[in-house]
């Protein structure tokens, strides 16, 4: 079944391209850009993408390319830079890209405040939602946004239906499959009519995108983490310009600086100063433990490296929660926790099992990769097996809960060799789809430990701990028990006294309707 609906995808991938090359682009040639036409033989996804949306009917998916493509060169939607856009609406900050939904989709806020309508402004406006599209389509294709419209303090001067119809267009039309929900925030009443439009001008099938919020429900779809404090969110994000705000997962630091490139593999003097620093926290006996499981002056093949991670993170206390994706199990499944103390360096673990029968190849970025070392952060887990991934903060910088880590994995062949350039060659040439994502965010731990690692403080904690500070926990301990335990007896207590009274009134109000009566 999945083989014959691939069959059928590629063959209207196929026409598709013959049909548009045959009946729109022939003689027609300064019609378009020619680097879209080019893209559209050449990128699947992107010619699937107008397919799905269109219900793969052939004849209009390309009524559709025709008019995308049309608007695309009217816009010069290829050239736009920031260059392009004046710099009072990069400075104004009514548009722009920042921070997650609940799905792991961007966020694309529109503060519709700072849109006062205006003909002469107009088009610059559009410019600007092209730039930010086109922008984050060419880094992210195909994976959907979360558009934020915030209405709040919006007056009558800010209602212009042309801009919010090219908005509604450029979702509809020229970025298909890119509109994961549309939330509207505290929209006045005055603009109920206007939204009424709106709903027309989607359709019936994209309506139920339309999510209508307040203060009290927006945390239905986006976190607190993610929602500035109007918002009732924890968001201290403001924006500013220069520079163009960034918050895309990038590669992370390696141990000696940023890495030439993404796919570059952690070399043996990552793992040896790692192990230094791991053994620094351990008392001399252990060190002498771990020396033996971990000789680092002698050349060793990847898997006795990965058995050095392995041995160096047992001592480690290894995180609770599981995500359960289908090429990998990622411990944690959310959160990375790292400690508060500004005096000692804070790390964390990550965990990835292979539930699969073949290698798994995966690497990891951030959306600060000037704040971490990640090692590895790019490599291979064999079938059945584990891989520990540790995660420091870099230079002393600080964690900040905004930061997130994505973890891409994508299944190798069994003849696919698993060096530095073949996993260049591999990430290269592996289609999108066949790519696993998770995002993990990071937590920051002020008093309590955490349900996963946080090196050096709470690790091994315990082996810190004297007797006689167990010995008083301990008394502490059974204290709150025995004050729970009279808690509990005292409910018990209640509750039989409770039921005595109520069959004593219950025996009297029969006795006296039986005396009444007799």
């Amino acid at each position: 079944m999945a083989e014959y609906q691939a069959q059928n995808k590629a063959k209207l991938i196929s026409d598709v391209r013959r049909r548009f090359e045959a009946e729109y682009v022939t003689d027609k040639s300064d019609k378009y850009d020619p680097r879209d036409v080019e893209r559209l033989q050449q990128d699947d996804n992107w010619v699937e993408s107008y397919l799905c949306w269109r219900h793969n009917v052939v004849d209009e998916t390309l009524k559709m390319l025709d008019e995308s493509f049309q608007w695309r060169k009217e816009m010069s939607v290829n050239d736009l830079t920031e260059a392009s856009i004046p710099r009072w609406l990069l400075e104004i900050g009514g548009i722009y890209l920042h921070g997650y939904d609940k799905e792991g989709n961007k966020l694309f806020w529109i503060r519709v405040k700072y849109h006062i309508k205006d003909h002469k402004t107009i088009l610059d406006k559009k410019k600007l939602i092209a730039f930010w599209l086109e922008r984050y389509a060419k880094r992210e294709n195909g994976k959907p946004v979360t558009v934020m419209f915030d209405l709040s303090e919006t007056g009558i001067n800010s209602i212009d239906m042309d801009f919010v119809r090219f908005i509604i267009n450029c979702f509809k039309v020229y970025y298909p499959k890119y509109l994961s929900k549309m939330v509207i925030f505290d929209m006045p009443w005055i603009m109920n009519a206007a939204f009424k439009i709106v709903k027309s001008w989607l359709g019936p099938e994209a309506v139920s995108l339309l999510k209508f919020t307040s203060k009290n429900d927006v945390q239905d779809y986006v976190s607190v983490e993610y929602l500035p404090l109007h918002m009732g969110g924890t968001d201290p994000f403001k924006y500013s310009y220069p520079p163009l705000i960034d918050d895309d997962f990038q590669t992370p630091l390696c141990e000696n600086g940023p890495i030439a490139s993404e796919d570059e593999a952690s070399s043996k003097e990552d793992i040896e100063s790692d192990g230094k620093e791991t053994l620094e926290t351990i008392s001399n006996e252990e060190q002498t433990a771990l020396l033996k499981k971990v000789n680092i002056t002698e050349p060793t093949s990847k898997a006795e490296e990965n058995e050095k991670v392995d041995s160096k993170t047992k001592a480690f206390k290894k995180p609770l929660s599981v995500f359960k994706g289908p090429l990998l199990h990622i411990s944690p499944a959310e959160e990375l926790y790292f400690g508060s103390t500004e005096s000692e360096e804070k790390k964390a673990l990550i965990v990835l099992t292979n539930v699969t029968k073949n290698i798994v190849a995966f690497k990891v970025r951030t959306t600060a990769p000037e704040k971490y070392r990640v090692k590895p952060s790019n490599s291979s887990c064999d079938p059945g097996a584990s891989v520990d991934i540790v995660v420091s903060p870099h230079g002393g910088l600080t964690v900040s809960a905004q930061d997130r880590f994505l973890i891409m994995a994508a299944e190798m062949e069994q003849s696919s060799g698993t060096g530095p350039a073949e996993l260049t060659q591999f990430w290269k040439e592996v289609p999108r789809n066949k790519v696993m994502e998770h995002r993990l965010r990071c937590h920051i731990v002020e008093s309590t430990k955490p349900t996963t690692l946080t090196l050096k403080d709470h690790a091994f904690n315990m082996s810190e701990k004297t007797s006689e500070d167990l010995y008083l926990q301990l008394n502490r301990l059974l204290e709150s028990n025995r004050k729970l335990e009279d808690q509990v007896q005292r409910c018990i207590w209640f509750q039989q006294w409770l039921l005595s009274l109520t069959v004593l009134s219950l025996a009297f109000v029969i006795s006296f309707f039986y005396l009444l009566y007799s």
